[in-house]
């Protein structure tokens, strides 16, 4: 854990991607879900908010 919240902090690449795609899945899952309007209401924000961080992140170093 220590090692992902360093990688995060020194802006590496592989700790970026995985929390972005996390973000990813989220938003879908937050789509497909039938019971909370309010978090089918924010999905397509997250699901946004994850693509473009997974954008900016393959620009980072390894």
């Amino acid at each position: 854990m220590t090692r992902f919240l360093l990688d995060i902090g020194g802006f590496r690449r592989g700790a970026w991607e995985m929390l972005a795609s996390i973000l990813i899945a989220l938003g879908i899952v937050m789509l497909m879900q039938p019971w909370v309007m309010l978090a089918y209401t924010y999905s397509f924000l997250v699901i946004l908010i994850g693509t473009v961080s997974f954008i900016v992140a393959t620009k980072f170093r390894e």
